[in-house]
């Protein structure tokens, strides 16, 4: 039998990082850490890690995070129509998925 991984966080969700200072979109999904072994130090690699279009005091830049470091941000619940428009598809629901992805 193999072991799955369950995603928490899907494609388009707005999470925020539980130590570092930022907040962004989900835009893709590994089920364990895609780096080279070891070079996650003290957090466990086989986890789910996300690419988050982030947002910081500096501005905008992509973040690779574990799972265990992002929660659900409810006091960030949209982008700018501006930033909408020119990095994601936005289904009917509201979901976001970058324009080189498909919404799952």
């Amino acid at each position: 039998m193999t072991d799955r991984t369950v995603a928490k966080f899907g494609l388009g969700q707005i999470v925020r990082h539980r130590e570092a200072a930022f907040r962004g979109v989900v835009i893709d999904v590994d089920p364990v850490f895609a780096g080279k072994p070891g070079d996650t130090g003290a957090i466990s690699p086989d986890q789910p890690f996300y690419q988050v279009l982030a947002l910081g005091a500096e501005g905008g830049f992509i973040a690779y995070a574990p799972e265990d470091a992002l929660e659900h941000d409810p006091e960030l619940t949209a982008v700018t129509r501006e930033a909408e428009a020119r990095w994601f598809t936005v289904d009917a629901n509201g979901r976001h998925a970058p324009k080189a992805h498909a919404i799952h």
